[in-house]
């Protein structure tokens, strides 16, 4: 596995369909907040809402979307959803030009992509099990994952660049374009994609949407790793508001400070993600798997002592350096493991149950943080945070499944 360098043309779109995307969603990073503050004057409890509602009620749009997907073909829907987000994304640059943007509009903006970004990332996972060999998957995400966190690194800074010389909204009318071209990517794969065999009872029953919570919770190799994943990826996001409280307002550091602070780190994603393929090869999946998402848990604490000037400065872009590196080794590689122990007729509602509860999750506890903040202090809170993700390690380390085997009549095989 560590030899290959291609993964057939069908895999290249994909890959490039998946870049220009993400390319122009963190290019557009934060730009929907930075035009609810710029140019509709909105105050900080309604960039609240927006994040939130985005969050919460595209996760309520998505749950019918898993089953309704399961025995459709996954290209289309793709497709289909690319082209849905560039034309509620492209809506709000139009609106400006127009001088009839409003918030409830980005409020419906902001849930629509939301439930959209969900479908496309379960479609594409059970996609992407059907496209590549079963050894190759790893493989995979790591291009995935470090496609995103070179995204990462260059995508802000060039997108604060452009917002300051061509407007506020140039950033979301490239990212509505970006959406059309991984469109046209993914339609250029070509082939016959296989329709699913379809479910064995006719018309849809509300059976069905719980489907992808109840193959989680009974799946012992996956229910750990979901509990573990969804509790450690909101801690992480819920801390980050009143991590830019503490270091934009408290102790007094710079945007362009509090932007490199996060910029920098991003590299050792990429870092992460290049290391993750090696690392499963020569010390196997499960012990890189556990030994990642054990080092990503224990930096966050280190945050509840930041101080002023370079030292503070220095101290975030270290933390958050080594919690991005052991995350970019983590994530391909929990991608990888959630596709093989995955059911091939289970993975979209799997896919889906898993983002739902994971998105909804993220803005419940970023809000209860927000609360806590408020009682006890962002420096408190953060410690918490830090301690209740300690808590999650034994979930990892309970999961004891041996390795799977690639032999070659595995690797000839197709993985659907």
């Amino acid at each position: 596995m560590a030899g290959r360098t291609s993964l057939g043309r069908e895999f290249g779109w994909l890959w490039a369909a998946f870049a220009v995307s993400t390319a122009g969603t963190w290019l557009a990073f934060d730009a929907v907040p930075l035009i609810a503050v710029l140019v509709l004057h909105t105050g900080p409890g309604q960039v609240s809402l927006l994040a939130a509602a985005g969050l919460a009620v595209g996760a309520v749009v998505a749950v019918p979307l898993g089953p309704w997907m399961e025995f459709r073909r996954k290209r289309p829907v793709m497709i289909a959803t690319d082209v849905l987000r560039f034309a509620v994304v492209l809506s709000v640059p139009l609106a400006f030009v127009a001088g009839v943007l409003s918030f409830p509009q980005l409020l419906v903006v902001s849930v629509v992509v939301a439930a959209s970004d969900l479908a496309f990332k379960a479609a594409s996972g059970a996609y992407l099990k059907s496209l590549v060999a079963k050894e190759d998957l790893l493989l995979a995400n790591g291009r995935f994952e470090s496609t995103m966190w070179t995204a990462a690194v260059l995508g802000p800074p060039l997108g604060g660049a452009a917002i300051g010389i061509f407007g506020p909204v140039t950033t979301v009318a490239a990212n509505a374009v970006s959406f059309l071209l991984s469109a046209l990517g993914i339609r250029a794969i070509g082939g016959k994609e296989e329709r699913p065999e379809p479910s064995r009872s006719s018309g849809f029953r509300m059976s069905d949407m719980v489907e992808g919570w109840r193959y989680i919770l009974t799946h012992r190799e996956l229910r750990p790793l979901f509990f573990n994943s969804i509790l450690v990826n909101a801690l992480i996001m819920a801390t980050s508001p009143l991590l830019a409280v503490i270091m934009l307002g408290e102790l007094g550091f710079t945007p362009w400070q509090y932007g490199l602070a996060f910029g920098i780190p991003c590299l050792g994603g990429l870092i992460g993600s290049r290391l993750a393929a090696p690392l499963a090869t020569r010390f196997g999946q499960r012990r890189a798997l556990v030994a990642a998402g054990v080092a990503r848990v224990c930096w966050v604490p280190a945050l509840a002592f930041i101080g002023p000037g370079f030292g503070g400065l220095l101290l975030v872009i270290l933390v958050e350096f080594g919690l991005i590196t052991c995350c970019g080794v983590f994530n391909p590689v929990y991608a990888t493991f959630r596709l093989e122990h995955t059911a091939p007729d289970r993975i979209t509602r799997t896919l889906s149950a898993w983002s739902i509860t994971s998105n909804a999750n993220t803005a419940a506890l970023t809000a209860l943080w927000g609360l806590l903040a408020a009682f006890t202090g962002p420096r408190t809170a953060i410690g918490l945070a830090g301690l209740l993700m300690l808590a999650t390690i034994p979930l990892l380390r309970s999961n004891r499944l041996p390795e799977p085997e690639y032999t070659e009549e595995l690797a000839s095989a197709n993985p659907s």
